[in-house]
């Protein structure tokens, strides 16, 4: 299983998954208020959604490091399928919940799963360029679904949900044809020690990475929640010109991302996180003088290329020290980015409510406060085992 067949196999997968999820974005808001859903309840349909993977996703990374990643992979694609086509025949709102539920309970396994997956097949030299690789898929997925599920809206309600699930299910055809078994890959796996309960793993070093992840989805899902407000008032922009906007910041993410392998093999993980963090910060910044269509494209993609290299940066990092199985080390990245998620909404919106800016400025202080944090971490495991030091370094084991 050589990694340059594998890697397009998992771009295209992920590609695919997050297409599908990204198609029903922009008609679910309108579909629900058809069912009767007041804001508050459309707020809670989405939030359930990632509910259900802060609380979900951990576990499927277990089960990943028992039975194989394949199967939970298989698993959590066929939960997106399922859920889309249960969304397309819902007729009431608690069906609507229910087909959520569903979704965000199944699909929890997709992301960790996946970058287990990337984890079983690298050497820790090539580690950063597969987070890389997945990281970039997903982001563009999820520029490219919203604009093919605006243009299927224009025949009816339902057929972005029809058109999700038949693409989910064809990514489930195709994983099941061609995508092999990961986990007799991974040396890993034979020395790890059982998963922490979530006590042990608040209290262990690693727990760093965790709030890291934490804090970067909070401020990402915060500003997502306000911009269009803010870009409207301080420059006039519509919601197609914001499309646009969010189009180029995603590309711009996704360029670095794929770029991943470069920058951890010159710089290291450790270096890279914190000028992806450094980065995140100066376009927080920046936003704040947004006068224009130009001037909030280049700043937001001065945003996205920071925050794009820190998650892949993370992942990479933390399957390198951690003694958890893969699977689970990455199940529980997955659910503090959800509990980002979950939070990072209703925070942005409550400090908009103070003051349009407040969200902006507050992330340039969340930055610097997890800049810091991080540079403490990473100077502490220097001086003890060293993991950190070394992250970067040369696999010991031949590509899979």
């Amino acid at each position: 299983m050589r990694l340059k067949k594998v890697l397009p196999i998992l771009f295209i997968i992920m590609f695919l998954v997050m297409a599908g999820f990204g198609i029903i974005i922009p008609v679910l808001p309108f579909y629900a208020e058809e069912l009767g859903a007041s804001p508050t309840e459309l707020g809670l349909l989405m939030a359930v959604y990632s509910l259900m993977q802060f609380i979900f996703a951990p576990m499927w990374g277990r089960i990943s490091d028992k039975v194989g990643r394949k199967p939970v992979i298989m698993a959590g694609i066929f939960g997106l399928s399922l859920s889309f086509f249960m969304l397309a025949l819902a007729e009431t709102l608690l069906m609507l919940f229910i087909a959520r539920v569903i979704g965000g309970f199944l699909s929890a396994a997709n992301m960790p799963t996946v970058m287990a997956y990337i984890a079983d097949i690298t050497t820790d030299e090539d580690r950063g360029k597969g987070m890389g690789i997945v990281g970039a898929a997903t982001g563009l997925g999820f520029i490219f679904g919203p604009a093919v599920g605006g243009v299927f809206t224009n025949i009816n309600l339902e057929a972005p949900f029809y058109i999700a699930g038949t693409l989910s299910f064809m990514t489930l055809i195709l994983v099941f044809v061609i995508l092999k078994e990961s986990i007799h890959l991974s040396e890993h796996k034979a020395g790890a020690k059982k998963a922490s309960t979530w006590g042990a793993l608040l209290r262990d070093p690693l727990a760093m990475l965790y709030f890291l992840q934490f804090f970067i989805s909070l401020s990402l899902s915060g500003l997502e929640a306000t911009f269009a407000y803010f870009a409207a008032e301080k420059a006039g922009l519509d919601a197609v010109t914001l499309g646009y906007i969010f189009m180029i910041m995603g590309l711009a993410s996704a360029a670095v991302q794929g770029s991943m392998g470069t920058l951890t093999k010159k710089f290291g993980e450790p270096l890279v996180i914190q000028g992806g963090i450094a980065v995140s910060a100066i376009g927080f910044g920046l936003i704040l003088f947004i006068q224009n269509f130009a001037t909030a494209a280049v700043f937001l993609a001065v945003f996205g290329v920071g925050n794009g290299v820190i998650r892949p940066s993370v992942s990479s990092l933390l399957t390198k020290i951690s003694k958890m199985g893969y699977g689970a080390a990455t199940g529980y990245l997955s659910s503090f980015d959800s509990l980002g998620r979950i939070i990072g909404p209703v925070l942005g919106g409550l400090l908009y409510s103070i003051a349009v800016g407040l969200p902006y400025i507050s992330g340039v202080f969340l930055s610097v406060f997890a800049l810091v944090l991080f540079r403490v971490y990473a100077s502490t495991l220097q001086k003890g085992t060293g993991p950190v030091s070394h992250a970067s370094g040369r696999g010991t084991h031949d590509d899979a």
